[in-house]
């Protein structure tokens, strides 16, 4: 059964979970693609400021969408305990992270033309993604950002697994979560519309301030 119509749903529902923030100015950072059209309504709702975290999973051989980690715009890599089991070895790995760094300078150029990098240096920072299945890529955005010195450090998630929510709960501050489920195949499956956000749509929402 879905829990969300589609991801504006989510995230006003995140927004009024989130309410607490509202007049601190937050910055919102958006994990591309999914997370931007809920970090655009979130950032405008909380009268905030909107960037991206850009961070990627590696996805397991064979198996993709799997994470089995994932790597920041820094360089820093985040593996799972369970990489291996899944197949994932070292030279896999290397040839993983060279083909989703590229992806993430790609990005980069492509979202840096409308709206340029904002320091997270002091601010009350909020990373939002439309939701955590293994949380290894917000584990790894969690990260990025804490080498930044926020002054607050929040993970947002409209659903979450049970894994992925122990998982992230260690790399925050705050963790503020509408579901955390125990039967969690995807997380397409908790929206009506989970239609996927092109990277047009997200250079769109990000320059919309």
């Amino acid at each position: 059964m879905s829990l969300f119509e589609n991801r504006e749903d989510a995230a006003r529902q995140l927004s009024k979970a989130l309410s607490t923030y509202m007049g601190m100015q937050p910055l919102v950072l958006a994990i591309p693609r999914g997370g931007v059209p809920l970090g655009r309504i979130i950032a405008d709702d909380l009268g905030g400021e909107l960037d991206v975290v850009l961070v990627r999973k590696l996805g397991a051989p064979f198996n993709p969408e799997f994470a089995v980690g994932a790597i920041g715009e820094s360089g820093k890599i985040f593996v799972a305990d369970y990489a291996l089991k899944a197949g994932a070895d070292t030279a896999y790995l290397a040839a993983e992270v060279d083909k989703q760094l590229a992806t993430i300078r790609r990005r980069r150029a492509q979202y840096a033309a409308v709206a340029p990098p904002v320091s997270a240096r002091g601010r009350t920072v909020i990373i939002v993604d439309d939701g955590l299945a293994t949380g290894a890529t917000m584990c790894s955005a969690l990260a990025e950002i804490r080498s930044c010195q926020p002054d607050q450090l929040i993970c947002a998630a409209p659903v979450a697994s049970a894994e992925a929510a122990a998982r992230v709960r260690r790399e925050c501050d705050r963790f503020v979560c509408l579901s955390v489920a125990a039967d969690f195949q995807g997380v397409g499956q908790f929206y009506r519309d989970f239609a996927q956000v092109s990277d047009e749509e997200a250079v769109a929402l990000l320059g919309r301030s």
